[in-house]
């Protein structure tokens, strides 16, 4: 019997991606603290909010394959939040400019029903051209990422503020490493590429 697939995630571009695999799921957004704990790496933030995100709906969903992710940027091993406005999307990228910013991709696929995890953490190193201060204003003009991570979107003209990027899975980036979920959902005995049929839109 195919199971019910749950993405944990209110994201635009998460939902965008997880449609590429054509199998019908629903979006749920859950409720959690994203706070770092004191002393917690920034790998360890994104796999443990990850989970946390899929654990959130267990309740819900008791019967179920959930998706969490999050992801966790970082300059120098320091995170990188979101800046929320356009003087703080101005700091981070000079402070990007010529230098490598790596972005940790936590995913957990959860199974309500056994109560079984499975987590990896995919990692996409970016490294940034020299960003001059007026081609940073005309780039946030442009897009205005104040909700981004690292005051970019990578899906859009992001793309190019960077020299190069270092990546196992090119989707991992944008928030839902493909690659790795393809990995996750054959483990719980969901293999994708048997699964035939139209894709049904999601909800």
């Amino acid at each position: 019997m195919e199971r019910l697939l749950v993405l944990a995630s209110s994201s635009p571009w998460r939902r965008q991606l997880l449609e590429r695999l054509g199998l019908p799921f629903l979006c749920h957004s859950p409720e959690i603290d994203e706070t770092p704990l004191p002393g917690e790496t920034v790998k360890a933030t994104a796999l443990r909010l990850s989970e946390a995100k899929a654990r959130a709906l267990a309740g819900a969903y008791p019967d179920a394959l959930v998706i969490g992710s999050d992801q966790v940027a970082s300059l120098h091993d320091r995170p990188i939040g979101k800046p929320g406005n356009h003087a703080q999307a101005c700091q981070q990228l000079a402070a990007q400019s010529s230098q490598v910013v790596d972005f940790h991709s936590g995913l957990c696929l959860l199974d309500t029903a056994s109560g079984l995890c499975r987590s990896v953490i995919e990692t996409t190193r970016v490294h940034f051209r020299p960003l001059s201060e007026s081609q940073i204003e005309r780039y946030l003009q442009a897009e205005q990422p104040y909700g981004c991570a690292g005051s970019f979107r990578a899906e859009g003209l992001g793309i190019a503020l960077f020299e190069r990027i270092e990546s196992r899975d090119p989707t991992a980036l944008v928030g839902l490493p493909l690659i790795a979920l393809c990995g996750l959902l054959k483990e719980a005995g969901m293999d994708v590429l048997d699964l035939t049929g139209p894709a049904q839109p999601s909800a």
